[in-house]
């Protein structure tokens, strides 16, 4: 039985992880917008509103299908590494990773970029009334969630003793607010207020607003005041010292955010469509690639075959992300080795009856894979903040089942229009609030390598590899699902099992979603301190005892965790006879879909 309803109607959809997101994304539709339009309001609310977990100066990959066009793309939001920053720059540190904290870390921010474009040239809003919503919760207030407190009391000293602008911004008298406080944020309301009317000012016309507003963000008053704010002195990050940054408003004035041609495969009938390998998101296609040549279904829903073969899989393919993956601008990536059948054919042989406890990358095109060493983890000692810091993912360790999170959004229109997105970067716990401005920096670059000469090692104006992965289905070439989760690494073992659920096990978009979810932790963690489980494998409560002694039996270390904890997917799309449907976690109690 569905905890929520699955959701349909005739006019639009908008799924999110957040409610007032959602809502605001279906009044952005009600004004005359499209679903770009709706998506972009959301995405600025949900800035706003889960500052732990993303902000403007993040980073998102924005799946996109214009039904003018016929076509999807990718709008990369993803910002590269500053021109100061090189391998040997962090070693003259003495560092041998990147932090995970502090400003070493921080890109070129992406997120706010990203959206703009996607406004620009989809949408049919202006940018003031995209923004509003979002400058509304951000003078008027909107209330903290359970988790954001909890991460600003952990951070509360840090706050108060070393981030000081985090502090005036998060603090109340010292402390941290508690849950369901009406909180506000006077200077990102200022910030976008200044956005908007430095974009009424460039006239009427709403592509050279769009154009004005990122201006502003690259060139103008944010670029200048995040300049003079890294040049102007140290803050305590996870290497236990105070460190400046690299980043600089040069670095800002020169980038834009590029749209590309996405990466796709067939599964089943569907057109399947990820971000590049900049992101993790061919992995996806990749675990398609090996499970078409298994019947799934028959295995059955919930059996030992079902999540053996899953996990298996999705070693192997996360394997090769970790071997292979990076910014094709800057590295020879053997993408269309990777998803070609011949080469998932050759390792669907290596999924055996037990599980395995080695890091497995195949030989694309014959090459010779490579993974650099991971790190020492160093023992964080201090405070508890600093133990915090040391881990780079935007939670508070040790309190969440889920190891990493961030946001996601979805919607879809009448019209056949689909996007879907997942933002993130620029949370609360990884960097300084910058004063004037109400927002923190990114520290998307700690998932770069150190040593040289792998396709994901830092340099200077290369993307480094990111998480985040939204997806988006055709079928017979119309629109039909575009859906993303929270989660970190396990994004795309929890899509994956949304994608499988409803194709291979028939479940509608609702059930998908609600299905007792798992992952593995088998292989490195893309966040700092880079950690692995081999063997693992992490499962909701629900499962049925004789399965979890199977896997057990098979070699599989499993970890059963509290029920409704893994991943939060949100999903709109297109019904067969021209209406919308949308669907949403009910992990969380935050995740909300509206359709109308």
């Amino acid at each position: 039985m569905l905890s929520r309803p699955e959701l349909h109607g005739t006019r639009g959809a908008v799924a999110s992880t957040h409610w007032l997101a959602s809502a605001a994304g279906m009044a952005a539709l009600d004004r005359g917008g499209n679903a770009f339009d709706a998506a972009a309001a959301a995405a600025f609310v949900i800035q706003v509103v889960e500052p732990h977990l993303n902000g403007p100066a993040g980073d998102v990959p924005i799946l996109v299908y214009d039904a003018a066009a016929e076509r999807v793309s990718v709008i990369c939001g993803q910002g590269p590494m500053p021109e100061a920053a090189t391998p040997a720059e962090f070693r003259r540190r003495g560092l041998d990773a990147v932090p995970g904290s502090g400003l070493l870390a921080a890109c070129v921010p992406g997120a706010f970029g990203a959206w703009l474009r996607l406004l620009r040239d989809h949408g049919r809003l202006r940018v003031e009334d995209v923004l509003e919503p979002a400058i509304g919760y951000a003078e008027d207030g909107y209330p903290l969630l359970p988790k954001a407190a909890a991460m600003i009391g952990v951070l509360a000293p840090l706050f108060r003793d070393e981030w000081a602008e985090s502090g005036r911004t998060y603090l109340r008298q010292g402390r941290a607010p508690a849950p369901g406080t009406r909180v506000r944020n006077p200077a990102l309301a200022a910030t976008f207020r200044r956005v908007v009317a430095e974009a009424r000012a460039a006239g009427r016309d709403r592509e050279r607003q769009a154009d004005a507003a990122v201006s502003a963000f690259y060139e103008g008053f944010v670029a200048e005041t995040i300049d003079r704010f890294m040049a102007a002195g140290e803050y305590a990050d996870s290497t236990g010292r105070r460190n400046g940054g690299l980043l600089t408003g040069k670095d800002m004035a020169d980038w834009r955010p590029g749209t590309e041609e996405p990466v796709a495969l067939d599964y089943r009938g569907l057109r399947v469509h990820k971000a590049g390998p900049w992101s993790q998101g061919p992995v996806f296609l990749q675990q398609l690639a090996l499970l078409e040549g298994f019947d799934l279904a028959a295995a059955g829903f919930g059996s030992a075959d079902h999540l053996h073969t899953v996990v298996e899989s999705a070693k192997l393919a996360f394997a090769d992300r970790e071997a292979w993956y990076g910014d094709p601008n800057h590295a020879d990536v053997p993408l269309a080795a990777l998803l070609d059948r011949g080469y998932a054919e050759r390792r669907r042989g290596l999924i055996g009856p037990e599980a395995s406890a080695v890091l497995r990358p195949g030989s694309p095109d014959g090459r010779e894979p490579w993974i650099p060493p991971l790190p020492d983890p160093a023992v964080p000692g201090g405070p508890d903040w600093a133990a915090q810091l040391d881990s780079g993912i935007p939670t508070v360790v040790a309190r969440t089942a889920a190891q990493g999170d961030t946001c996601c959004v979805s919607a879809s229109d009448r019209d056949g229009n689909m996007v879907v997105a997942t933002p993130s970067g620029g949370w609360l716990k990884s960097s300084p609030v910058v004063p004037g401005l109400g927002f923190p920096l990114g520290t998307r670059g700690q998932m770069a390598w150190l040593a040289e000469g792998h396709n994901n090692s830092l340099a200077p104006g290369k993307r480094p590899r990111t998480t985040l992965s939204p997806s988006l289905v055709l079928r017979d070439g119309r629109p039909y699902l575009a859906f993303g989760t929270p989660g970190g690494d396990q994004q795309d073992q929890w899509t994956l099992h949304f994608l499988v659920n409803h194709v291979d096990f028939g479940m509608g978009p609702q059930a998908a979603v609600e299905a007792t979810a798992f992952h593995t932790d088998h292989a490195p963690a893309s966040f700092t301190p880079h950690r692995s489980r081999p063997r693992s494998v992490v499962v909701e409560e629900g499962f049925e005892p004789g399965v979890l002694a199977e896997l057990r039996r098979r070699g599989h270390e499993v970890d059963v965790v509290t029920a409704g904890t893994l991943g939060r997917v949100c999903a709109t799309g297109v019904t067969a006879d021209g209406g919308v449907v949308a669907a949403a976690s009910p992990r969380g109690e935050q995740a909300y879909a509206v359709a109308r």
